[in-house]
């Protein structure tokens, strides 16, 4: 099973180019450090590029993270220039999770990947950006939420909803429903004109709301959502149209797909 939405080089051992690996040290500088002085021997930057590392390499869990990184200190120590080869251990990563600013990571992650993703498919002609496929591959948008297993000891567990693009697997932002909330007051306001211009959205059928479609419709985006019994009304009226032998189809709107 993949456990990545970013594509892995076929041979499993080989890291990302030098350069890639200085751009996302690079882009994860503006990121501020809450630990104390004493004792810090790795930069955040640093413990945060080897995590995204290892995680786009398929480890699963930050013990298999740690061994994947410790297995490969002295090629990242030199690509990255350290002066030791020594890498930290699994309670530096835990410490450095618990107090980052999840919100800022994942605003410079998605900016950095989607970037990256650019650069990998334009190179030096950022006019092919402006291409109708290149506009097609950010153009579809997906949000869903999903409940984490085994990421606390406490009696309620984990609840995140993620929004990612279709074509490139790049994930734009997620964020956690907090436990007097649920997945349509948490994505409220995450829904900005900025996201939504020029972009059609897949949700599944909770997200079925006539708020949220005025949201996205008044914002310039279009959106594919699903009918079930909790909006009975509209789920007949759907039913009624498929099963009239004589339906108006001047009220129709039509689409076409082009390859």
């Amino acid at each position: 099973m993949d456990y990545t939405t970013l594509p892995v080089p076929p041979d499993e051992g080989k890291i990302l180019e030098p350069g890639a690996m200085t751009s996302l040290y690079a882009a994860l500088q503006p990121l501020s450090d809450a630990r104390r002085s004493q004792g810090k021997r790795y930069e955040l930057a640093l413990i945060l590029c080897l995590l995204v590392l290892a995680k786009m390499a398929g480890q699963t869990s930050l013990s298999a993270a740690t061994e994947w990184i410790r297995h490969r200190a002295a090629p990242l120590a030199e690509q990255f220039g350290l002066r030791r080869t020594s890498m930290p251990c699994q309670m530096t990563y835990c410490n450095v999770l618990a107090r980052v600013n999840a919100k800022h990571l994942d605003e410079l992650l998605a900016a950095f990947f989607v970037r990256w993703e650019a650069e990998q498919r334009c190179g030096t002609e950022p006019s092919r950006l402006h291409t109708p496929q290149a506009k097609a591959d950010h153009t579809h948008l997906a949000i869903d939420g999903k409940t984490l297993r085994a990421t606390t000891s406490q009696p309620q567990p984990v609840h995140q909803l993620s929004c990612y693009e279709i074509a490139t697997g790049i994930v734009l932002w997620h964020c956690n429903v907090q436990e007097k909330e649920n997945e349509i007051s948490a994505l409220k306001p995450l829904l900005t004109p900025q996201l939504i211009t020029g972009r059609i959205f897949t949700l599944d059928a909770m997200h079925t709301q006539r708020e949220l479609c005025a949201q996205i419709h008044r914002f310039g985006g279009d959106y594919l959502l699903i009918a079930k019994d909790n909006q009975p009304t509209l789920h007949e009226d759907i039913a009624d149209l498929f099963e009239d032998r004589t339906p108006d189809r001047r009220r129709w709107k039509q689409a076409q797909t082009w390859a």
